[in-house]
């Protein structure tokens, strides 16, 4: 019988339309005219996905808070000193892509990633990104398997409507420092008894980017035009 896989990509399974509508027109207050944002965010697209992985593994989570255990964030990597929006992004798709069940809780899993979130709650969607998490069920399932995942990063960019958009207004930028990104790049999967699997990945990240700060991550935003 054939091995399910369970990854950490579903991008937003579980995030409600009510609460994906709020960050959406968070990012476009700060960024766009409301003409020119019915444009830019046209809606969240279908995401890539491995016919192994089901697509409810994340729902139950999306909303969550994050929990701080003692014992830290086990695999999860900390959040770069980066101040370039494309650079973080790309380190930020790296680490939604990577896990290791094999030392890493649930709970250290989500806590690790709270870490990467901006602090300005006007911009955070962490239910975006806890949603990634796979409920404590199937977590425990892939730790049985000892499931874990790395993950490459092939390019990263600014897509089109948001460049078009701060192009017809440089200034709107400056009230959130909000910047899109589109990570393009690979996920290997591997579990017990040498199974394994890989796939393209594709997400675009909303982050954060003040000047003489370090950028932060506000969202896993819906996919916009390349």
């Amino acid at each position: 019988m054939k091995k399910r896989l369970f990854s950490l990509s579903g991008y937003g399974v579980g995030w409600s339309a009510k609460r994906r509508i709020a960050i959406v027109a968070l990012v476009i207050t700060a960024l766009l005219a409301v003409a020119t944002a019915v444009a830019f965010f046209t809606g969240r697209g279908e995401q890539h996905q491995d016919s192994t992985t089901p697509s409810q593994a994340n729902s139950s989570s999306s909303s969550e808070d994050a929990p701080k255990p003692a014992a830290g964030s086990g695999a999860v990597p900390r959040p770069p000193q980066i101040a370039e929006p494309v650079a973080y992004a790309k380190a930020a798709a790296e680490m939604l892509w990577s896990y290791d069940t094999r030392g890493t809780s649930r709970d250290q899993q989500l806590a690790g990633m709270r870490a990467w979130m901006t602090k300005e709650s006007k911009y955070a969607d962490w239910a975006s990104v806890s949603g990634q998490v796979p409920d404590p069920v199937l977590w425990s399932r892939m730790a049985d398997q000892d499931q874990h995942a790395s993950a490459t990063v092939t390019e990263g960019h600014y897509p089109s409507a948001f460049k078009a958009a701060l192009a017809d207004d440089p200034s709107a930028i400056t009230e959130a420092y909000v910047y899109v990104v589109t990570v393009n790049g690979k996920q290997k999967i591997a579990w017990k008894k040498g199974g394994g699997g890989a796939e393209e990945r594709a997400v675009t990240l909303a982050v954060q980017c003040r000047p003489h700060h370090d950028c932060s991550l506000a969202a896993i935003a819906p996919s916009v035009t390349q």
